[in-house]
């Protein structure tokens, strides 16, 4: 779980800026099942965070600067510098960025972070939480002419990455990245291997036109899941009955007409190397690929459909692209659901309101609350849909709200930070700008009348 996220100098983040989902100790008594213990503590961590502000106003930078920090920890190879996006609005741009993040993995609370420049990962560090002290695992730092140095305090001797660490690594890569693209995982353990997990299995990120999870797979391989799916979308009336997926074989000519065959071979190499020997491509009009390496690889479309009863109690099918914007939005979140159930992730959405009913994103998050209840499943996403402003649903310190002040920058606060009544509503109030993070409106009516005057 996503304890807290600090970022500085990226993006919209001029000055260090930290979203916190450490639950405040004066909000006992709230919503206590929507907490989880930190690991060593008395203290505990948030299962929801919703992030408001106008367009602009930084929520895409927050989502960005994590995205940007797990590819830094999962990526390897040979690309230039460390392809950083710094504040551009004031020579802070010339300084390094900085990212700290600190969440839990197999019951342990760590730290983690790097700084950043335009060519190399200046320095890196990995902490264990516990309680008030924190035990250094590794610590790295690179020099002006790109030499690293690690100090693998807390690694232990017979681990693959303490002699990784004596080693050292490309100065554009992040040492997790290093170990991750040279251990297998088989040989991974020890505080590395948990962090590296985490990142990996725990943290789901999604953009707004992204699937959280395979669908089409999941689907054709989850009776369970299909038959939650269907009925998700039947009780939150889409017209939809059930759903299916047809799984049907194709060629290796059929698949270089679907796939450019300047990418295929690439795809192909992946799926070579990967452990299963299973990858699923994802394509534009809903339906996916499924591709199997066998002795000899075998490849298969996989297409969703869904049912609809009609007037004469007939049935009739259509495929998935033919469904409304809305729900192909909610199906595409409705694994976070599924999974939530059943083992524990984060996952972070961007722009959750895209093309859904709002009515449709309160039961979703409700849902969520309620199927993680025991689980160390937790939510995070940026929305404009103000209908989550409700006390009933939510607690004031899993409201956040980002705003941008004079010099361009972003700044994040959370409503925990007002004094508000227990029955305000809060919704009402956000709209009125109270708590700011709403568009500025007030020269629209002056240029509508100058339009007018023009028009005229």
């Amino acid at each position: 779980m996503l304890v807290s996220f600090s970022i500085e100098n990226f993006r919209s983040f001029s000055t260090e800026q930290t979203f916190s989902l450490v639950a405040s100790g004066r909000l006992g008594g709230t919503h206590d099942s929507h907490t989880v213990a930190i690991p060593d503590s008395d203290q505990k961590v948030l299962k929801v965070g919703v992030l408001y502000g106008a367009n602009g106003a930084g929520k895409s930078s927050l989502f960005k600067a994590l995205k940007y920090m797990r590819t830094m920890v999962l990526r390897a190879g040979k690309t230039r510098g460390t392809l950083r996006e710094p504040y551009r609005f004031s020579r802070v741009r010339e300084e390094p960025s900085t990212f700290d993040l600190q969440f839990i993995s197999s019951g342990s609370l760590y730290r983690y972070g790097f700084k950043v420049d335009d060519k190399y990962i200046l320095e890196e560090w990995l902490i264990k939480v516990v309680g008030n002290k924190e035990v250094v695992i590794f610590e790295r730092a690179t020099d002006e002419s790109g030499v690293v140095t690690i100090d693998p305090a807390g690694l232990r001797k017979e681990e693959k990455t303490y002699l990784l660490a004596k080693i050292g690594g490309p100065a554009n890569q992040t040492f997790l990245a290093t170990a991750n693209a040279t251990i297998k995982d088989s040989d991974l353990a020890g505080h590395v291997e948990k962090v590296l997990y985490w990142f990996k299995a725990n943290l789901r990120m999604t953009e707004p036109d992204e699937n959280i999870e395979p669908v089409g797979h999941m689907l054709a391989e989850d009776a369970s899941f299909r038959e939650f799916a269907g009925e998700f979308l039947k009780s939150s009336s889409t017209g939809v009955q059930s759903l299916g997926v047809e799984k049907t074989e194709i060629t290796e000519q059929d698949l270089e007409k679907i796939i450019p065959k300047a990418i295929l071979p690439k795809i192909l190499r992946e799926l070579g190397d990967s452990e299963d020997g299973v990858g699923i491509v994802q394509m534009a009009d809903g339906q996916e690929l499924l591709l199997e390496r066998t002795d000899s690889n075998r490849f298969y479309k996989l297409s969703v459909h869904s049912t609809h009863r009609v007037e004469d109690q007939n049935y009739s099918q259509l495929p998935l692209r033919e469904e409304s914007d809305g729900t192909r939005r909610l199906l595409q979140l409705l694994p976070a659901l599924h999974v939530a159930r059943s083992k524990g992730a984060t996952y972070v959405i961007d722009e959750i309101d895209r093309s859904m009913h709002p009515m449709l994103i309160w039961k979703f998050l409700e849902t969520f609350l309620t199927a993680c209840n025991e689980k160390e499943s937790q939510i995070i996403v940026t929305t404009h849909e103000s209908n989550l402003l409700d006390l009933e649903l939510l607690r004031r310190d899993e409201i956040w709200f980002a705003e941008k002040d004079s010099a361009l920058s972003t700044n994040l606060y959370s409503l925990s930070d007002f004094k508000v009544r227990k029955d305000l509503e809060v919704r009402k109030h956000y709209l009125q700008g109270r708590f700011g993070a709403v568009p500025f409106l007030g020269r629209l009516d002056g240029l509508i009348e100058s339009s007018e005057t023009k028009c005229h």
